[in-house]
């Protein structure tokens, strides 16, 4: 994630796009300047990148960054090897999750102070480089919580419920968008309590913790996605 500033808020508000795609922008804590909120995806490449910002370039650079591994052993290979009907019950369920995070709600202003959702420590950080009994898979998109079945998960920020199910990989999930491309999701949820509309407040809950899905115990996966790129969770948390 990257923040650049735009100039000083007596200025309309400036339209920032990087990749095409537009991208947050809000005040500055001080309310003096208009600031752009940039997700990089883990894809993007060292060197100088570009917002575009009211159709003119704004350069910054990006750095390299090296992630650990995780090695993750399953005990049945149902999700590894995939049957023709799960396969493509997954790729259903992940079109339903590209249309969430392609969203761009202007009429949410973004909260980027956001609370922890759980109790809890963190077990699995952004971008661990995995492996399911010993083969290569993507990159961790999120941020694992550790806590106990039944423990509440309670909505960062404010949000609307954009999307709920129980997906093959990520078992009952909750997606909430936070306004101007920043969305959560929530999965392995044991309890839903939310349904797709609801404007949830801060702090509001919205399930509990499971082990639904793709895991090996009851965690929390948490994903955080800004102009449909995911970011690790922890950059908007208190430091």
């Amino acid at each position: 994630m990257v923040v650049l500033n735009l100039g000083e808020s007596h200025q309309p508000k400036p339209q920032a796009f990087f990749n095409s795609k537009p991208v947050a922008v809000v005040k500055s804590n001080d309310q003096q300047s208009w600031m752009a909120v940039v997700g990089l995806p883990l894809t993007t490449q060292p060197g100088t990148q570009e917002v575009r910002v009211n159709g003119k370039g704004v350069s910054f650079q990006v750095e390299a960054k090296d992630y650990p591994e995780q090695h993750i052993q399953l005990k049945t290979r149902k999700h590894i090897d995939l049957s023709e009907a799960d396969l493509a019950r997954h790729r259903g369920e992940k079109k339903q999750a590209l249309a969430v995070f392609d969203a761009f709600d202007t009429s949410i202003e973004p909260d980027l102070a956001f609370m922890q959702p759980v109790d809890g420590p963190f077990s699995s950080p952004f971008g661990l480089k995995r492996f399911y009994n010993g083969e290569p898979r993507s990159p961790h998109s999120g941020l694992d919580i550790a806590a106990p079945t039944g423990t509440l998960i309670r909505a960062p920020a404010d949000g609307k419920v954009v999307l709920t199910g129980d997906f093959f990989f990520n078992g009952n999930v909750v997606y909430l968008d936070h306004g101007q491309g920043l969305i959560t999701m929530y999965c392995h949820m044991d309890r839903i309590d939310v349904k797709t509309g609801d404007l949830v407040p801060k702090g509001e809950p919205i399930g509990t913790v499971g082990a639904t899905g793709r895991v090996t115990g009851p965690h929390l996966h948490w994903s955080v996605s800004l102009n449909n790129a995911r970011i690790d969770p922890v950059l908007l948390l208190p430091k």
